[in-house]
């Protein structure tokens, strides 16, 4: 059965491109263009990880994190901050609030399938990203 990936980013191209890269390489995905919508995403079904956008309005990525993590149902659910922000205090930042990993914009499809193999493990989409 193919990873379950939920993208949020409020920005609908980067979104699209993003879920593109992902269900070409065998995952499904699902997409909320900001942070409310991606709760209400993750409450009605979680996802085996999430790529999080950091700057969003109405509701930081760090904020969404944030209440992820302070879920007990949800806090198990692996995030990926996919940003701008590349600052070191930005990076470390995203760490301590809980990142599993931290991907900056513009990425590749390889620096994608790279994180996300970090934290689902190799055989991420069935073993198809082997390929990249």
């Amino acid at each position: 059965m193919a990873d379950n990936i939920l993208v949020v980013d409020d920005s609908e191209d980067t979104a699209r491109i993003t879920a593109h890269m992902l269900t070409h390489r065998g995952f499904q995905v699902r997409v909320a263009n900001d942070g409310p919508r991606a709760l209400e995403l993750v409450a009605e079904s979680a996802p085996d990880c999430i790529l999080l956008d950091v700057m969003m309005p109405h509701m930081t990525g760090l904020q969404v994190l944030e209440k992820l993590k302070e879920t007990p149902t949800t806090a198990g659910i692996p995030v990926i901050l996919l940003t701008a922000k590349d600052r070191d205090e930005d990076v470390l930042s995203g760490y301590k609030e809980g990142a599993d990993y931290y991907i900056v914009k513009p990425f590749s499809a390889k620096q994608l399938m790279y994180g996300l193999r970090l934290v689902l493990g190799p055989e991420a989409a069935g073993g198809v990203a082997s390929q990249d």
